[in-house]
């Protein structure tokens, strides 16, 4: 049977998945676009936006591609001309539908600037409340925003520092106003929360972390330390809600130094129960805090965590990490595996971890896992599970080291 030529399969490949064709045109190259020109099945080729810095922007591709291409028109744009990007927005976002117009904006993450404050202040006044609270959203990444100044404020008259400097005092929102509403704070909880301590935590989320150590003199740590209590001796304690809308603020704002202070160190435990550090997030928070850090700090905060607690509760926070991983975090899931091997549980209660060990474990492991392997009762399932997968990693070196070469 006669080989399949590659440029035709690749062609046909992406004909199907319309996310391919950028990278596939761009592989394709000279000999792509003539071949486009002979079958019209490939006329996608031609309207499909590849990253040419210094071209000019494709309008006619903007004007009367697929939706799928205009996508990635703009998503392309926006990592080499973020401005050509914006104005082939602004020309067309009348006409948009609201579902289109959403993903639009979601496009404008990448290179987001002040440049961009002007448009996404119109669009708070949308149509749709999805594109408004994903524009405000945005306008709150940018701490010199006008939106950023407006939630500044409100988190001023939401908490205090007492004058001793002992603790914060939260007098929260009594109502959302017009000016919050259009700020992107619905008015009633979508989540089943009070009313007041909805506003404050979208209120907190919402604001600059700069405003925190400025306006207090104190660093993270040192705020997460401090009690919190209502303006009420009788109400509520709001340390965790203030924690909580603190960490969405750090993961939104992408700040390192906030995201560290309130990870804190990789939880330990005591005795079995698990000690937990004042400033400590909701669960499900660590791991978009985790993905703030450097992927060297990453990858060293989970291999503490697997080190201390195995791979049960690792599945999100080791997909945070860069992959592959690092040799150290890699030799602490290697030896988190043996453990749970030996305790005598079934490795079907790690298939997410071990599906996702297939993928990220560094190659230079296949020794160690091949050792587990034969270490491993005969013919078990763990045995079966660690053979394949050191056959796996010994496959991705060999590969590696081929296309290295």
């Amino acid at each position: 049977m006669a080989r399949r030529r590659p440029v035709p399969a690749l062609l046909d490949a992406a004909r199907a998945r319309s996310e391919l064709r950028p990278d596939v045109v761009a592989l394709a190259g000279p000999l792509g676009r003539w071949l486009a020109g002979q079958n019209p099945d490939w006329k996608y080729v031609h309207r499909t936006a590849t990253e040419q810095p210094g071209a000019e922007p494709d309008e006619q591709l903007w004007l009367e591609g697929l939706f799928a291409e205009r996508v990635t028109l703009i998503s392309r744009l926006r990592r080499t001309e973020p401005t050509a990007a914006l104005e082939l927005l602004r020309g067309t976002w009348s006409t948009e539908r609201a579902e289109d117009r959403l993903l639009f904006l979601d496009a404008l993450h990448e290179g987001l600037s002040l440049a961009d404050e002007s448009f996404l202040e119109t669009t708070l006044t949308d149509r749709s409340k999805n594109v408004r609270a994903t524009a405000a959203e945005l306008l709150s990444t940018l701490p010199e925003s006008a939106l950023a100044v407006r939630m500044a404020e409100r988190a001023r008259a939401a908490v205090r520092l007492e004058a001793a400097g002992s603790r914060l005092t939260v007098s929260p929102p009594e109502e959302c106003d017009a000016g919050m509403q259009r700020d992107g704070i619905p008015l009633k909880s979508p989540t089943g929360r009070g009313q007041r301590a909805w506003w404050f935590g979208e209120v907190i989320a919402a604001a600059p972390l700069a405003h925190w150590t400025t306006e207090t003199g104190l660093t993270p740590e040192q705020l997460l330390r401090l009690p919190v209590s209502d303006t009420d001796p009788a109400g509520p304690d709001w340390a965790e809600d203030l924690h909580e809308a603190w960490a969405r603020a750090a993961v939104r704002q992408q700040h390192a130094g906030w995201a560290r202070a309130l990870l804190g160190p990789a939880p330990r435990r005591t005795g079995n129960r698990q000690a937990r550090t004042a400033g400590k997030p909701s669960p499900g928070a660590p791991a978009r805090l985790l993905a703030v850090l450097p992927e060297s700090e990453r990858a060293a905060w989970t291999a503490a965590f697997i080190q201390t607690h195995g791979l049960g509760e690792a599945f999100q926070l080791l997909g945070a990490c860069a992959t592959p991983w690092t040799p150290p975090l890699s030799t602490a899931v290697v030896a988190a595996l043996e453990r749970a091997a030996a305790s005598g549980a079934y490795p079907w209660s790690h298939s997410g971890v071990l599906g996702m060990t297939e993928r990220a474990l560094a190659p230079e492991t296949a020794p160690a896992v091949a050792a587990l392997a034969a270490d491993a009762t005969p013919n078990s399932a763990w045995a079966d599970t660690l053979a394949r997968l050191a056959e796996t990693l010994r496959f991705r070196a060999v590969m590696l080291a081929e296309l290295a070469g």
